[in-house]
Order: structure tokens, then C-alpha cells, then sequence
């Protein structure tokens, strides 16, 4: 093409200037534009002097080749990009079964450096079609023991190709000597450790980082304790990996802990991985104390904390201790939002006595409280609003006059906005429908009041008092005892047990509804003008001359072989406010009669009436809440 690029020049087609970079571009074949990104060259036209060029988004785009010389950089055959464009099937074998090659090819073609990011927008999703994450952890482990490649530790930062082959171990300890500050010696310090099967001489290696790390960690002791302890954590495991015994005088753990500090902020500013391994060094150094530091620190720390505290007071038979400073923070309403965010996240049958309806209240309490606090978190607040079970269980056991209760609580809390509020009363309302007049200010009279005999109340009370006393706490150590089964995908025993928390819960609902509306009475006082509750009313079949006789009671009394009926009965709701000699319809056993009404009489009870109860609401003992 050169011979052909001189002559165009002598013809004043072309400036001789760009004949190199037409040479160079033509002869690779493909291109680099800084707009429109890879190309592939398709024909290179000498009598109007253009090139045919396959963008991306632009196939076939034509150019003029001074433009071209001037704006295209050309990109080698062997480059990735160009591999891709003209044998893209030999990358995908490539990529199957020699990461390293695959992986040194992309480096090579972007100046023998690239980010991990870079490696996978180069080769994701042409090259690399599965599981990219897999594919580069393999990769990576190979990279690593690849003395030709330097691999960061910062995913920022650009992995590194290399002519000269250094050895793993030689190139992390030349990191491990580069390392700027503790923090990040400790940072080469693991991958060291985890690199271990592949170092040539572990012994020497540990040797020098364990001098190293000695020689540091004491002015780090008070300014910061916790980077001294994590550096003492992977001291004593470098010291393990190459079978090293202690030095004398060396600084330990409990030298750390024997200072004057603050358990919750050192805590906080160890990494997640080292917390319960911190716990377990502070239990050892302080055997005395360790359980009331965490009790007393427990409502100061973040979630992930509290579950760490959690799990090693329970590991260390504390759980009573824990159990009732739980139940002090929260009947106090002094329980933090991170402390109550990991019992709503963690919670679980163990602390089924806590778990009620007093939770919701402290947790309202914390939300409001962290209004005024600096370090304001909405963490809580978005958790109840995530998960849809939390507030119905934490109620569960409560009956409804707390229930009302804590529903006004929630219409008040300036916690939530009106939208999220909404979202929250009708998860109550569904549950609770006996609720929604609060909520909506608007209540029948028939809601209101529900006239009912003493005696079916009592009888209502008994059953309402029997399910929560004794059928919902059976319920939930059901529940509990088919969880300890585990694998509650194919646990049948706990699902069944669940199916029957809802079903005597509904039943709960319901009968809470009832007895709140409910208004006991002996019907004494009834009127005989017209049909009224209370009323015997004696009527015959106009069509049959069959006589019939109705007492007609409160809502829960039926019995038919006595012709009693319940005034919310169609045949009752057919006779009130009728007179004698009033004609009325209705239907039995699916026929309808005409019946006259022959006399009205008041009704009186076999025995007296037991006394008035001071509130016509019950007062439910506490089931267990549900599992």
C-alpha cells in the first residue's frame, strides 16, 4: 500500500505527511477513533481516496483518508480489540484454558498495565459469556503465583506485567517492606497468610515480618488501639505460619486491653472479620469483668456489634444476663435503635418473652430520640417498613386496648411520614380489623355496641382467655420445637405449626373485635308494646295456623329447640318494632311464612344475672408471642 499511498501523493491526493500513518493503518487493518471507539478497516479506496470503516454503531462509514490519517490511531492484529473483531472463538478457548496467556494479552495490549475493571470490560460479555466473578477469582490465584505479574491489593489499582519473573514470596515481602504505615503492612501481612502454601521459604518470611510488625505496633498502642490489636492478630498468625516461637518482651492483646478503653469504639473501628476474635481476646484478658463490659457496652455499638455480643454471651452460658438487660432497655425505653434493629433483625423464639408489643414502643421512642442525635441513622425506621411480618408479630400478643394504644402512638410519631404511616395502620387493620374506626374516625352504632346476655359473654371470655393462655403459648413452643429440627424448607411439622399460629391468631382478631364492641345485659326493662330485645313474641302461621314462640336475645345466643334466636337473626330482624296483630314475613328452613303476632311478653332469666363487669371489655392474659 505504500507504493500506492506515494503515487496518490505525487498526484496531490495526499499530503506526504500521512502516508506513514495510512501505511500503518492499512496494513493492521484496524483502528482506534476517539468518539466512535474500535474499527475495523474494510476497504481502502485510492481513487476517491477514502477509507470503508466498521464502527460499533456506524457499519460502513466512509473517510476520507487525509481525515483519517489525522484522526485514527491504528490498533496491531495482535492487539484484544482486534482479536476479538477477526478470531473471537480462539479467545473463548483462550479464556477456558490458559487464564494467564488470556490475561497477559490484555495487559500487552494496553502497555503492559490494566485495572481488573479494564480486563473485564475488554473481555465481558464477548469473550467471557459465564460466570465472570469465578472465572477471575481463578485467574487471580494464578496471576499471584505467576512470578511475571503484580497483582495490587487495592482493585483500583493496575495489575502489572513484568518480563523479569520475581517469586511470589519475593514480591510480597519487597510490598511488605514498601508498605507505608501498619495499616497497610498488616494488609500484605494477610496476603501472605493466604498465600502461604505458595511461599519457597515461610520461616524467613515470617521471620522479618514478625520483627517488623514488633518493632511497630508499640507506637501505635495508645493512638491507636485498634490497628495495634488487629497487628498483633496477624503478628501471632505469621508467627504460626512459619512455626516461630514468642518474643520476649513482645506486646500482646492484653497489654491493649489492660488500658483504659472504650470496648464499643475500638470495636467499631476493627474490620468485621476480626470482631469476634477481638471478643474472645478481651474475654481472655479480662475474665472478671468481660460479661458486665458487654452488657454495658451492647446498647452503645451498631447492629453487627450487638449481634457479636449477642452470640458470645450466649456462647458462654450468659444468656440470662443478656436476656434481661434486654428486657431492662426495653421496658425502660432506653434501647438504642441499633441495639432494637438487631432484635427485630435476629429475632428468633429464644427471646419470645421480650419480643412483644413494649419492642414497638421502645423502638418508636429510639426513632424519635435520634431526631436530636448527631449520628441520626434511618436504619430502623426502613427496616420496619422492609419487613411486612415485624410489627404484626411484635403485637401479636397484646390485646386490644394496647393495641389501640400503640396505634395512636404510631399516628403521632413524627417518625414516619403520612405515606409510610398509612402503609403501617393497614398492616394492623388487616389483622386487627376492631382497629379501623380508630384509624378512620368512623364507627357505626351497630359497630360501636354489640348487646349480648351475661352469660354469652362470659362464655366468649372464657374461650378468648383459653386461646391465649393456653392454645397460642402451646402454638409457639410447637413452633419452636419443630425450628430445632432445622432445614425449614422441608420441616412439615414447623410449616403445620405456623399454619395454626395464623389460624388461632384470626380467631384472636375476631374475638377481640367482639368483645370490644360487646354490651352485657339481662333484658330486664324490656317493652311488650312493640318487638323489642328481650322480647318473647308468639306468632302464628297465617297459611299453617301453626303457633310459634321467639325469645329474642343477644347476638350470641341460639338455641332453635328452645326458640331462642339472636336478634341479628333475619326471623329477629323481621320482628322488632313490630306491634300485636302486625303480619310479618320471613324464612324458615328455606320456606317463607307469613306470621301474625300474637302477643309480646318480656323475657325473664332463669337465674339472676351475675353483676356487671367494671369494663365490657377483656382483660386477656399474654400469650407468647408468635414464633
Amino acid at each position: 500500500m505504500r507504493e500506492e499511498f506515494e503515487k496518490m501523493a505525487v498526484a496531490g491526493k495526499l499530503e506526504r505527511q500521512h502516508i506513514e500513518a495510512l501505511v500503518q493503518l492499512a496494513t493492521s487493518g484496524f483502528c482506534m477513533h476517539r468518539s466512535w471507539g474500535f474499527g475495523r478497516i474494510k476497504t481502502v479506496d485510492t481513487v476517491f481516496a477514502r477509507f470503508t470503516i466498521d464502527f460499533p454503531n456506524k457499519a460502513g462509514h466512509t473517510m476520507d483518508l487525509a481525515f483519517a490519517a489525522e484522526s485514527l490511531k491504528p490498533i496491531p492484529r495482535e492487539h484484544i480489540l482486534a482479536r476479538k473483531a477477526s478470531d473471537l472463538e480462539s479467545l473463548r478457548q483462550l479464556a477456558a484454558t490458559n487464564h494467564l496467556e488470556l490475561v497477559k494479552l490484555v495487559l500487552s495490549s494496553y502497555g503492559g498495565t490494566a485495572t481488573a475493571d479494564q480486563i473485564q470490560q475488554v473481555l465481558v460479555p464477548d469473550v467471557i459469556r459465564d460466570d465472570w466473578k469465578k472465572w477471575w477469582e481463578a485467574a487471580k490465584r494464578e496471576l499471584k503465583k505467576d512470578g511475571h505479574f503484580q497483582v495490587p491489593l487495592k482493585k483500583t489499582e493496575p495489575i502489572v506485567y513484568q518480563a523479569k519473573e520475581v517469586t511470589l514470596q519475593d514480591r510480597l515481602m519487597a510490598e511488605f517492606r514498601a508498605a507505608k504505615g501498619l495499616k497497610a503492612r498488616i494488609l500484605v501481612a494477610a496476603e501472605l497468610l493466604k498465600n502461604a502454601h505458595d511461599l519457597a521459604d515461610k520461616q524467613t518470611a515470617a521471620t522479618e515480618v514478625v520483627a517488623a510488625l514488633n518493632a511497630e505496633i508499640p507506637s501505635y498502642q495508645r493512638t491507636q488501639p485498634a490497628v495495634a490489636i488487629e497487628a498483633i492478630f496477624a503478628r501471632d498468625d505469621i508467627r504460626e505460619m512459619g512455626g516461630l516461637q514468642p518474643s520476649e518482651g513482645e506486646l500482646t492483646a492484653a497489654a491493649i486491653w489492660g488500658q483504659d478503653l472504650k470496648l464499643g469504639a475500638l470495636m467499631e473501628a476493627l474490620p468485621a472479620a476480626k470482631h469476634r476474635r477481638a471478643l474472645e481476646s478481651f474475654k481472655t484478658a479480662n475474665p472478671e469483668r468481660w460479661v458486665e463490659a458487654l452488657r454495658n457496652t451492647l446498647n452503645t455499638v451498631p447492629a453487627k456489634l450487638c449481634r457479636e455480643f449477642a452470640g458470645l454471651l450466649i456462647q458462654e452460658g450468659k444468656f440470662d444476663q443478656l436476656k434481661e438487660t434486654l428486657a431492662r432497655l426495653v421496658s425502660q425505653h432506653t434501647a438504642s435503635s441499633e441495639l432494637l434493629l438487631w432484635l427485630a433483625k435476629d429475632r428468633n423464639d429464644s427471646f419470645a418473652d421480650i419480643l412483644g408489643p413494649e419492642v414497638f414502643r421502645a423502638m418508636l421512642t429510639a426513632m424519635e430520640r435520634d431526631q436530636f442525635n448527631e449520628r441520626r441513622s434511618n436504619r430502623l425506621r426502613d427496616f420496619i417498613l422492609d419487613d411486612a411480618e415485624l410489627l404484626v408479630e411484635l403485637i401479636g400478643s397484646a390485646d386490644l386496648e394496647v393495641i389501640k394504644d400503640l396505634t395512636r402512638a404510631l399516628q403521632l410519631s413524627p417518625s414516619f411520614d403520612d405515606m409510610d404511616k398509612r402503609s403501617l395502620l393497614a398492616r394492623i387493620v388487616k389483622s386487627y380489623p376492631a382497629i379501623q374506626s380508630l384509624i378512620s374516625g368512623e364507627q357505626s352504632k351497630q359497630e360501636s355496641n354489640l348487646i349480648v346476655s351475661w352469660e354469652s359473654l362470659e362464655r366468649r371470655k372464657n374461650e378468648y382467655h383459653e386461646l391465649v393462655e393456653k392454645k397460642i403459648p402451646a402454638n409457639s413452643k410447637e413452633i419452636a420445637i419443630a425450628r430445632s429440627y432445622g432445614d425449614l424448607r422441608e420441616n412439615h411439622e414447623y410449616k403445620a405449626a405456623k399454619e395454626m399460629q395464623k389460624i388461632l391468631m384470626r380467631q384472636k382478631a375476631e374475638l377481640e373485635t367482639q368483645l370490644v364492641r360487646a354490651r352485657g345485659t339481662d333484658f330486664a326493662g324490656a317493652t311488650t308494646d312493640v318487638v323489642g330485645i328481650g322480647s318473647i313474641v308468639r306468632a302464628v302461621d297465617v297459611e299453617s295456623n301453626q303457633a310459634e314462640q321467639f325469645s329474642i336475645l343477644g347476638a350470641w345466643d341460639s338455641d332453635p329447640d328452645k326458640g331462642i334466636v339472636s336478634y341479628l337473626s333475619p326471623v329477629a330482624q323481621s320482628l322488632l318494632n313490630h306491634k300485636v296483630g302486625d303480619q310479618v314475613e320471613f324464612e324458615i328452613h328455606g320456606v317463607r311464612h307469613n306470621h301474625r303476632i300474637e302477643s309480646i311478653e318480656a323475657f325473664k332469666p332463669a337465674a339472676a344475672a351475675p353483676a356487671p363487669p367494671a369494663t365490657p371489655s377483656p382483660t386477656p392474659a399474654t400469650p407468647a408471642p408468635p414464633g
